[in-house]
């Protein structure tokens, strides 16, 4: 196929895909299945890999991310991104709205109320249909394009369909990270040693900001809009102006409500005071704005706020309650995390009865003592935390608590590793939890696939001695499973049950095992469960050291070359491939048949820069710099992070950073461009 044949595929698959992507989105309502879609996707992104000039500027494929930006433009608002006035109270509430009527001098006009979400607030420019900035609301005057990240999210469009909207203008809103991805990243940072997140607003911001657009993308970020701003829209009010971000396809939250009095706003604060904890976000309260724009003008502004809007904040929920205790927790890398034992209290429409208090810092910041009576909040309202203590209620014969110095499960003696929070557990290989967690990390789907193995035939094959790590799991056969008993927990009382393993439970374990020997290398990777390193971080090693090997072998050094591995990270992986115990595992994994190494896919396709390390920086003609890089390590050559005296090239492209030029230069590192590169894979 030429590039001339292949255009209309691109264009049409573009087309078919903003189109699929709209509908899944923002209307609720798609017509294929994920299958079909990733299908069409992922046709889009071959033809652009065999033809990069043919990438449209709204091309779908830029969801997926992959560019790396070091540094954020800044840009000056062309119109101040303004913040709201906040209130608590209805009375205030009622104040402001005397004041709207002093000012307009009558009180014939309407409210447009809708829930303030609690994420990031963007500006987003569209000329000629196509979005061309993303800035966020840095000081309110200048911010920050991050349009490379902004690009990731799927609810934003990139290019509008033909319509009525004007040549450029400007829309705002609020991107937001999900309830359950925030949750989901949660689960995966404790899995891998990591402190959660605090809060979805925190995440949503740290996120917007990172260099790695692809890591952005796997976030799945979305956005509401709730404003329209532009020399050339001229809506009469702020009702008609959102109506027209719907029909042009904008994700608005169908939410928002007219209200024709302050009664009306208070019965709409009222509705969703509740309601709102069933949306799949985070929100904090109500803005009300005056819905005429005309009005709007009139009222003008503070100067830092809006005299025609304002926000009312709902109170976080709070209740009080006594701790009963503090249990603690051991995770399978050895993490303990103390939970407070609550006396159940109902707080935001559910039962609290635990609540997670994250390490020894934050008890002694507490100042807890068993036997206190505790205030507690829902954490963004999804999960219960202690705020404070209430001393008058305190007993006189309480002691402050003690944390624990050894591990709970297994006695072994708690270290807590220098500027960490976290203490742990050192017994790495006979702590209970630890090992069994460890086993449950290794056959999840993301890792090993080992799904048929549930945790009560985890248990049992721990306990009857016929697995102690995971590299044991591949020793196992249909006749040792089938019919084998082995003792459960058969209610909460803890009586005790024996369970036997029938034929087909037996037979589907063995497949399974059998089948795991096929998953990629960096599923395997990430199963091993080496501390810090989770399923990006395990895809980012085994695109760069490429086997097993060449990670066990690899320096510090070599570790932080690596994308997205700082010091941290390197160090546990060091401190992991220095165990024997750990080769040793790796090497019944590897004599097992799992993948210890990039699949086919992934080979290289010669050895022309074997032992040659490459900088790229700037941007290029003829190819993207992820696929450069992937060029580069294909045919053997190393892709390093930074300029050094131990750099071989730096391949520069334009608008290249001034500071790598003059490392490069300093250095004595030869510079190259992406036709020499080519000249010396053609050699």
């Amino acid at each position: 196929m030429s590039v001339d044949e292949a255009l209309p595929e691109v264009q049409e698959l573009t087309e078919k895909i903003n189109y699929h992507n709209n509908l899944y989105h923002n209307l609720s309502r798609p017509e294929i299945s994920d299958y079909e879609f990733d299908q069409l996707l992922n046709r889009l992104i071959d033809l652009e890999k065999k033809y990069p000039e043919l990438k449209l500027p709204d091309s779908p494929t830029q969801r997926v991310g992959g560019d790396i930006t070091k540094n954020f433009e800044t840009v000056t608002h062309k119109y101040p991104m303004l913040s709201l006035s906040n209130t608590y109270s209805k009375e205030e509430l009622r104040d402001f709205h005397e004041r709207v009527i002093k000012g307009l001098g009558h009180s014939d006009f309407i409210y447009f109320c809708e829930l303030k979400f609690d994420g990031v607030a963007l500006s987003v420019t569209f000329k000629d249909g196509l979005i061309e900035k993303a800035v966020t609301r840095g000081d309110g005057t200048r911010g920050d394009n991050i349009i490379t990240n902004a690009k990731t999210i799927r609810s934003l469009p990139l290019r509008l369909a033909p319509g009525d909207y004007p040549g450029e203008f400007e829309v705002r809103g609020e991107v937001f990270m999900p309830r359950k991805v925030f949750n989901r990243i949660n689960e995966e940072r404790i899995d891998i040693g990591e402190e959660p997140l605090a809060n979805p607003r925190n995440s949503t911001s740290g996120t917007l900001k990172m260099q790695d657009s692809a890591v952005v993308a796997s976030r799945n970020l979305d956005c509401y809009l709730y404003a329209l701003l532009g020399d050339q829209v001229n809506y009469e009010s702020h009702s008609e102006s959102i109506q027209a971000l719907e029909r042009w396809n904008f994700n608005i939250s169908q939410t928002y409500k007219s209200c024709h009095s302050i009664e009306e706003v208070f019965g709409y604060i009222d509705e969703w005071e509740l309601k709102r904890l069933e949306l799949p976000l985070e929100t904090d309260g109500i803005v009300i704005k005056v819905n005429h724009i005309k009005y709007q003008q009139i009222l003008g502004y503070t100067a830092k706020s809006s005299r025609w809007a304002i926000a009312f904040k709902y109170k976080s929920e709070s209740a009080s309650t006594r701790l009963n205790g503090i249990t603690y927790q051991v995770g399978r890398t050895g993490a303990i995390t103390p939970v407070a034992e609550l006396q159940p209290v109902l707080l935001a429409g559910t039962t609290v009865k635990r609540a997670s208090l994250h390490n020894a810092n934050e008890i002694e910041r507490l100042g807890l003592r068993i036997g206190d009576t505790v205030f507690v909040e829902k954490g963004g309202e999804i999960i219960p935390k202690i705020t404070g203590i209430d001393e008058i209620k305190r007993s006189s014969k309480s002691e402050p608590v003690k944390y624990i110095k050894e591990c709970p499960q297994c006695g072994t003696i708690l270290v807590r590793v220098e500027g960490e929070a976290v203490h742990y557990c050192p017994n790495f290989d006979r702590c209970p939890p630890q090992v069994m967690g460890r086993i449950e990390h290794f056959i999840q789907r993301k890792a090993m696939n080992i799904e048929t193995l549930g945790r009560e035939t985890i248990k049992g094959l721990l306990d009857t001695g016929l697995i102690k790590d995971p590299g044991d799991l591949y020793k196992l056969d249909f006749e040792t499973l089938n019919g084998l008993e082995f003792k459960v927990f058969s209610n909460k009382k803890g009586d005790i049950s024996v369970r036997s393993l029938r034929e087909k439970s037996a037979k589907n374990i063995i497949e399974a095992i059998e089948s795991s020997k096929n998953v990629p290398f960096e599923n395997v990777l990430f199963a091993l469960g080496i501390r810090y390193v989770g399923q990006t971080v395990a895809e980012k090693l085994a695109g760069h050291f490429r086997n097993i090997d060449g990670l066990t072998s690899a320096s510090y050094e070599e570790l932080i070359d690596a994308p997205e591995i700082g010091e941290k990270i390197a160090v546990s992986i060091e401190e992991y491939f220095r165990k024997p115990e750990n080769i040793d595992l790796i090497q019944r994994l590897k004599d097992a048949g799992t993948q210890m190494k990039l699949s086919s896919e992934h080979a290289l396709e010669g050895d022309t820069l074997e032992g040659m390390s490459f900088v790229i920086s700037g941007v290029f003609e003829n190819y993207g710099r992820d696929e450069l890089k992937s060029i580069i390590k294909k045919n053997g050559g190393k892709i390093v992070s930074s300029v050094s005296g131990s750099l071989d090239y730096l391949v520069a492209g334009n608008n290249m950073g001034p500071s790598k030029l003059e490392k490069a230069n300093k250095f004595g590192v030869k510079i190259i461009s992406e036709l020499d590169l080519e000249s010396m894979l053609n050699k």
